[in-house]
């Protein structure tokens, strides 16, 4: 992500400044989440999968992939609510 000029946002009025910081904080928060989601799936993909097969997962692997990222959604759940 690239940095913003601290002079262009001193020339904004203060409602502007504020709609500024949230929107890069928002858009900060997507990119942990996507990043979190990303490595989850990786982690559980090469947990659940050992080969290659064809186009599509054994009911093995997808109940493990379906079981392995609903424990980190409901970690993350758990977070949150802390």
């Amino acid at each position: 992500m690239s940095e913003i000029d601290p002079k262009l946002l001193q020339q904004l009025d203060e409602p502007s400044r504020q709609e500024v910081a949230a929107f890069i904080q928002q858009e900060s928060s997507k990119m942990k989440i996507q990043s979190s989601v990303t490595s989850f799936t990786d982690k559980c993909f090469k947990k659940c999968v050992s080969a290659i097969d064809n186009g599509n997962l054994s009911n093995y692997e997808a109940n493990c992939m379906n079981d392995c990222l609903n424990r980190f959604l409901d970690t993350n759940i758990k977070i949150v609510e802390m």
